[in-house]
């Protein structure tokens, strides 16, 4: 596979995660549901860009994690390079392009939501370049917003040990785009291990 044809797949990614993420954004309400199709809900939440909302403490915790992730994109960028220039296997190079073009669509959250958005709440939908941003640079929130609860708020037995009487969502996680590309190129990696690094 080409570079170019490499390109088109992280350009295409990218385009589709930061459209998807500025409408949610600038059309929702923090926390907002709108159901889809079945299990498929859209709700808009906002994450400091670790996985399951986790943080890094600190005043530069922050700034620490986004830095780490443009010096990591950097290395899957020269990985994908010297991946097409060695002619490895196209399911290698779209692994690693569908992983690079995630990271970097959660980057861009990161470093420039915080400068270019007002603060989403439950009563206040975000403005686009708003004149009072929530942040600055560096310190932007990861928009998710695609919600599968296969099982939600249902109250399980009481006879059911220790959970019972309570409450449970089964698959509560919400994610984006960019979070769907990086999770299918490691998928890819792991189930076509033998197939991705073997050269064509």
């Amino acid at each position: 596979m080409s570079l170019k044809r490499a390109y088109l797949i992280i350009i295409s990614l990218l385009l589709i995660d930061q459209i998807t993420k500025i409408y949610v954004k600038t059309h929702f309400y923090y926390y907002e549901k709108v159901h889809v199709a079945g299990w498929f809900k859209i709700t808009l939440i906002e994450n400091e860009g670790m996985a399951w909302g986790a943080e890094i403490p600190g005043d530069y915790g922050k700034l620490i994690l986004t830095l780490f992730r443009i010096i990591a994109v950097g290395g899957i960028g020269y990985w994908l390079y010297k991946s097409v220039q060695n002619h490895a296997s196209n399911y290698l190079i779209v692994a690693i392009s569908l992983i690079l073009a995630g990271a970097f669509g959660n980057i861009i959250d990161s470093v420039l939501y915080g400068l270019i958005f007002d603060q989403s709440t439950s009563t206040q939908v975000a403005t686009l370049f708003s004149p009072e941003p929530y942040g600055t640079l560096f310190h932007g929130r990861v928009v998710d917003m695609l919600y599968f609860p296969f099982i939600e708020n249902y109250e399980l037995p009481k006879w059911v040990p220790i959970w019972g009487g309570h409450e449970i969502t089964f698959f509560n996680a919400i994610f984006n785009i960019a979070d769907m590309a990086i999770s299918t190129g490691v998928g890819i990696l792991i189930v076509f291990n033998k197939k991705a690094f073997h050269k064509n």
